[in-house]
């Protein structure tokens, strides 16, 4: 799903309401897929504890109540998910939303029945940290050998480098490719169709 619009504009509002620095489309797009907290400390590390709250709940009420820009699916996501399913892959969300989000998100694109674990860094700590990769593991029981973490941050795959699972980047969403290829992806995809191929 690609949100960056809708997280840009929505970080921004409440950047404007808190009446503090602005900061740019490419800063805030560089801290998506962190926790929101962990987001904040990365905007602003001179804010107080009480103000990053302060600021985050600002932030979700732009995201949630007032603004209105859409988050796509990525071309093919559908028939990816539902390829995977078919072939009796277990599917997992590694999240840096919040519950809230990811269940709006996951109901509105019909898109819950195929995951059989989700994870947000609210319940266990956000990315890098390997805890939720962690968590996923062992409500699934898989080990890291028969994981792969598929993402379009860097900090995505830093998350798989610390849980010792193979990764595989997606070059059209957060992070560039160059970025990317630093955490030694087992390869980085430009299209869906292309993932669904490679896996």
């Amino acid at each position: 799903m690609d949100s960056q619009a809708r997280i840009i504009n929505s970080m921004q509002a409440a950047i404007a309401e808190f009446d503090i620095e602005a900061r740019s489309s490419e800063q805030i797009r560089n801290i998506i897929g962190l926790g929101l907290e962990q987001a904040i400390i990365a905007l602003y590390p001179e804010l107080s504890a009480q103000q990053n709250i302060e600021l985050a709940n600002c932030y979700r009420s732009h995201f949630f109540d007032v603004n209105a820009l859409a988050s796509p699916l990525f071309p093919g996501a559908v028939e990816l998910l539902q390829d995977l399913h078919n072939k009796n892959y277990s599917l997992a969300v590694a999240t840096g939303k919040g519950r809230r989000g990811l269940n709006e998100a996951l109901e509105q694109k019909n898109l819950a029945h195929f995951f059989d674990s989700t994870v947000c860094a609210e319940e266990t700590a956000s990315k890098p940290d390997p805890l939720m990769l962690h968590k996923i593991m062992e409500e699934l029981d898989f080990s890291a050998e028969q994981t792969v973490m598929i993402g379009d941050s860097e900090y995505d795959l830093e998350m798989a480098n610390n849980a010792k699972v193979a990764s595989i980047a997606v070059s059209f969403g957060v992070h560039d490719k160059s970025r990317l290829l630093q955490h030694k992806p087992l390869t980085c995809i430009d299209s869906l169709s292309e993932l669904s191929q490679f896996i």
